[in-house]
């Protein structure tokens, strides 16, 4: 995968101006074998037919015929944009689907779907985001597909202020944002209501907790484990403090920005003697994992998670979507868009089977924690090994 950064767009100088203190967070490595393996085969994917919108489209007149969204182009090639947030396994994970999903369905369609030359990574970093929205539009994309909510957020507001010609505006196609009504990106997910939609990696943070209790009822004080300006969080850390409340359970909350901040906070939480951590889809803690799981290991707490990258680079268990699989119906709703006329405005969010648990069996053994109730608990057990990437 192709991805761009901030050095190929601003110079040198507006670099040390802007950028100071923002570094990404990135990991590098080579990624060791992973196995996976299913412990209960049942698949209750949930997902939203986006294809049932096709009849709602928005055209464009050019030259007195009808066009498709996305504006004036050869009718054989759509030019795709994609951003991604940051590098995390399972972000990586989702372009990739996407990508994949788009040839597949170029070769079936006999449609080119270019999006080799505007795939980017954002760096986790505000200035880096917007300056890749205003290259985006600049290059007169027909569609863009942000990964995770703060990418979402800043190429909806880029778009929403930079209209065509014609006053339509550029299609975008989210994946991986956990509370898109929460995120003010839509305003609800049946009918969103403007020129996005996309897919959901929505969290049940009560179904994490009650597989923490079922692995350890004695479980008397939880830290929750986030960065506190990650809008994907709010809902689900309410959620977790609501939880415990009502269990009579004391919470330790540590918040942090970067790797740096994160890995204090880990040791902080660590120190304060919690029974278990709780961290929801954050992305900035998910790059910081494969610097803090044997924290965790050592003082023989349990990390549970709301992705599975999160075990795979070392938590205990992550719970949630499958994000390969995420990616796929992402891909699809941008054909469904482009091709096929879908609107937006009307086209549902996406949501899937949110009750795959993934386990870190490594990190079970070297904790000593007992998991085979999760079996019976949840949608789909998958056992994994800690590895950098999916393969």
């Amino acid at each position: 995968m192709k991805k761009k950064t901030l050095a190929l767009l601003l110079t040198a100088a507006t670099m040390a101006a802007t950028l100071a203190g923002c570094g990404s967070n990135a990991a590098d490595g080579n990624s060791s074998n992973n196995t996976q393996t299913e412990a209960n085969t049942a698949d209750n994917s949930t997902q939203a037919d986006a294809g049932s919108q096709a009849d709602n489209q928005d055209t464009a007149s050019t030259g007195g015929e009808e066009q498709p969204v996305g504006g004036d182009h050869d009718s054989a090639s759509y030019k795709v944009g994609i951003v991604q947030y940051v590098d995390d396994a399972s972000l990586n994970q989702i372009v990739a689907a996407v990508q994949a999903q788009l040839d597949a369905k170029g070769a079936e369609l006999g449609i080119e779907f270019d999006y080799a030359d505007y795939t980017y990574n954002g760096q986790a970093d505000s200035t880096v985001m917007n300056q890749i929205a205003t290259d985006l539009i600049a290059s007169d994309v027909d569609i863009i597909v942000p990964v995770a909510t703060p990418t979402a957020m800043v190429m909806q507001n880029a778009t929403a202020e930079n209209p065509r010609d014609d006053g339509s505006l550029i299609p975008v196609v989210f994946s991986a944002v956990s509370d898109p009504v929460g995120a003010g990106l839509v305003d609800n997910m049946a009918a969103p209501g403007s020129n996005i939609t996309g897919t959901s990696d929505m969290l049940d943070t009560n179904a994490i907790f009650d597989l923490m209790l079922a692995a350890n009822p004695d479980i008397s004080k939880v830290g929750l484990l986030y960065d506190k300006s990650q809008d994907s969080s709010t809902a689900a850390i309410a959620d977790a403090k609501d939880y415990c409340e009502d269990k009579g359970i004391e919470v330790v909350e540590k918040t942090g920005t970067n790797n740096g901040e994160i890995s204090l906070a880990a040791d902080a939480l660590v120190a304060a003697g919690v029974d278990a951590i709780f961290t929801p889809t954050d992305n900035n803690v998910m790059t910081a994992e494969l610097a803090i799981y044997e924290k965790f290991i050592d003082a023989k707490v349990p990390h549970y998670a709301g992705a599975d990258s999160f075990a795979l680079n070392g938590a205990f268990m992550g719970y949630g979507v499958n994000y390969e699989e995420l990616g796929t119906a992402t891909a699809d709703m941008v054909v469904e868009i482009l091709v096929n006329g879908a609107d937006p405005a009307s086209t549902a969010v996406v949501t899937q089977d949110n009750g795959i648990a993934t386990v870190n069996t490594e990190t079970a053994e070297a904790i000593g924690l007992d998991y085979s109730m999760f079996a019976d608990m949840c949608s789909k057990l998958v056992e994994i090994q800690t590895a950098e990437e999916f393969q």
